[in-house]
């Protein structure tokens, strides 16, 4: 197990150092990230490098048994090379150049950036190649932001050249000849600017494909650059969990040797445990294998707006919610607070002054106990019986066609994913190309971009005894964003019985009744955002309107087919409707928290060839009771346990069965 801070050594006075390694010793660190923003200090002029500081960063904290992840610094670049090269700067939606004075203000596509790029990834990757105290690399940091500039007009048209082959190909099918925008050269396909109407669907999902695409280019720039330069060394970069929309993580992670990414739970706001644990799950996914979380947080975030802080117990009890769902590491953002710059409210474990308060010291009672225990979960894997598919072409898609304010894809996705949750059931975030075989329910949320391979796997997923929740605004259109030629759910009827007569947008936010029947008679619920009007072709009704025209409609069906069920959501469930959906799968299907505990006691397991390691968690106010039943060794206490145990609030035990 890791664990340890991302630190700036550039930031203080060199005589500060062995202080800081000292106290992070003393914290049960062994490892730190650095460098991912100090470009300029390692190249203050083209060609001109400088690591000497560097290399003693290092090897002090080496002493003191602390390693290194090292950033590519990419994320800001030097005011040297973006004075020089106005032309690789960052475009906005309006068409402004992102002025010089942030970071992420470069353009991914851009020829001379990408130059640039390179020469500062190579000199430090031959320069620390071998260094047996550099044990990972960090591409970038936090990609993301869509590009307008001439660039990317130009690297689009040249995507859309190698996707479609010709110009009759695209125009047949984007349906180019609505207004009359039939394409007759490359050069005249625009980016989706910002425009007085909305652009054609096909291109705004294809420019969005797109601009995933070009970073996980660009990412493979660098990569590419690591395994020459120094071989053997692992690469990963942070993203920013389940709720970041810009980008395709599947794809972003295929090329990385592990996922890491930035876990803030009080950034404007009170944690969401279960979008936190959604969050987790999404990161682990991506690679189906254990994750870091490359910035925890460890202190109140906060740039011109300063948030709450976190209170006692919470940053240590968020750290051990992500070792729980597959954490292998936990590095805080950051080591200490900044004295100067956009991020001098963003506090790190220590405040600007530096010495040791509150957040040390939980962070220190936490390491002491990483220290006994992390070989023991090293190698485990979270097990699950439950895969949720993110499409991200979905996700895309209704970034720029939202339907109504009430319907939003990751809003979706995560009230599904809290009613799983709340019950405690192990789940596993998958793409669309995954093999479903292992997992005894699958829930497709939104699939609103549908195509054959994925429908016909689906259906012999079912028909081979599995399980599948699909949703309204499912099978609507093709992979260009046309809406299909057949009533809905398009390629989907068969598998769920059903076909939709018409819909009704819930735009003003309104609900709907349900009324329960066959096997959820009695069952009363709410419906939210849409309403698909149902005619039953071989399903049956688990749930009809009970309000509005379509009263007495099916709004909720299941459909036999093969040795598996296909349930249909007509309507997006509340959060009480969702909870008695999943309360029913889960009695059906027999899926079971590892043990029974109260609401807001998280319950998870990792499994390995040691045994079996039960996390128990309480996210509440108060202490809470559960059942252990014969237990095992608890391995925060060392103490052997069975039967009742007391969780305290924000109390973690950690039980090896």
């Amino acid at each position: 197990m890791y664990y340890g801070a991302d630190y700036y050594p550039e930031h203080w006075p060199e005589e500060r150092w062995a202080q800081d390694a000292r106290l992070m010793r003393e914290a049960g660190f062994n490892v730190v990230r650095m460098a991912e923003f100090a470009w300029t200090r390692m190249e203050p002029r083209e060609g001109e490098f400088h690591f000497a500081w560097l290399d003693r960063a290092i090897a002090l904290l080496a002493e003191h048994g602390i390693q290194t992840v090292l950033g590519t610094p990419t994320a800001a670049p030097p005011a040297w090379i973006m004075e020089a090269y106005p032309e690789a700067s960052f475009v906005t939606e309006d068409g402004r150049p992102m002025t010089y004075g942030s970071r992420r203000n470069y353009c991914p596509t851009s020829d001379v950036y990408r130059a640039h790029s390179q020469r500062i990834v190579r000199s430090m990757a031959e320069h620390y190649a071998g260094n047996p105290n550099v044990i990972a690399w960090q591409i970038d940091n936090e990609f993301g932001g869509r590009c307008y500039c001439e660039s990317c007009r130009r690297a689009f048209q040249h995507w859309l050249r190698q996707r479609y082959g010709s110009l009759d190909a695209l125009n047949a099918a984007w349906g180019t000849e609505f207004w009359s925008h039939i394409y007759t050269a490359w050069e005249q396909i625009p980016l989706p600017w910002a425009a007085a109407r909305l652009h054609n669907p096909s291109l705004a999902l294809n420019y969005r494909r797109f601009v995933s695409d070009a970073y996980a280019d660009y990412q493979r720039l660098q990569i590419q650059v690591l395994r020459e330069a120094a071989p053997g060394q692992p690469i990963t970069h942070n993203l920013m969990g389940f709720g970041y929309p810009i980008l395709n993580y599947f794809d972003l992670a295929k090329d990385l040797d592990f996922v890491t990414w930035d876990n803030y739970p009080r950034f404007r706001g009170t944690p969401n445990l279960a979008n936190r644990g959604l969050a987790h799950d999404t990161m682990r996914g991506l690679k189906n294998k254990p994750f870091w979380v490359m910035e925890e947080q460890g202190g109140p975030t906060g740039n011109a707006i300063v948030n709450a802080t976190p209170r006692p117990g919470e940053i240590p009890f968020w750290a051990w919610q992500a070792v729980a769902r597959g954490a292998d590491g936990i590095v805080y953002f950051r080591w200490r607070t900044a004295r100067f710059g956009a991020e001098e409210y963003w506090h790190g474990i220590l405040d600007h002054h530096g010495i040791p308060g509150r957040r040390y010291h939980e962070v220190k009672a936490m390491g002491a106990t990483l220290q006994r225990i992390g070989e023991r979960l090293q190698g485990s894997r979270v097990a699950g019986d439950v895969a949720m598919l993110l499409s991200y072409d979905s996700r895309f898609a209704l970034q720029n066609q939202p339907h109504n304010d009430h319907l939003d894809y990751p809003t979706v996705f995560q009230g599904l994913y809290r009613a799983l949750w709340e019950r405690n059931l192990g789940v596993q975030v998958v793409p669309p190309e995954a093999d479903l075989s292992d997992f005894r329910l699958v829930i497709a949320p939104l699939l609103y971009i549908l195509d054959e391979d994925l429908a016909r796997r689906l259906s012999d997923y079912v028909a081979g005894g599995g399980t599948l929740v699909v949703t309204c605004r499912s099978g609507v259109m093709d992979v260009d964003n046309v809406i299909v030629d057949r009533k809905l759910p398009g390629l989907l009827a068969d598998l769920c019985g059903v076909t939709v007569e018409e819909y009704d947008s819930l735009e003003d936010g309104r609900t709907v009744a349900l009324q329960g029947e066959g096997a959820w008679a009695g069952a009363e619920g709410a419906g939210t955002a849409w309403a698909d009007v149902l005619a039953l072709q071989g399903a049956e009704a688990l749930a009809r309107y009970a309000a509005d025209y379509y009263k007495g409609e099916p709004a909720i069906t299941a459909h036999r087919h093969g040795e598996g069920l296909a349930i249909y959501l007509g309507t997006l469930p509340d959060a009480a409707t969702a909870g008695q959906l999943v309360a029913w799968l889960s009695d059906t299907l027999g899926l079971q928290s590892p043990i029974a505990a109260p609401a807001g006691v998280e319950v998870t397991e990792r499994v390995s060839e040691q045994g079996r390691f039960l996390f128990l968690l309480n996210g509440t106010a108060d202490a809470q009771s559960v059942d252990l039943g014969a237990g095992g060794l608890e391995l925060i206490s060392g103490e052997t346990v069975a039967g009742a145990m007391t969780l305290p609030p924000l109390g973690v035990r950690i039980v090896q069965r």
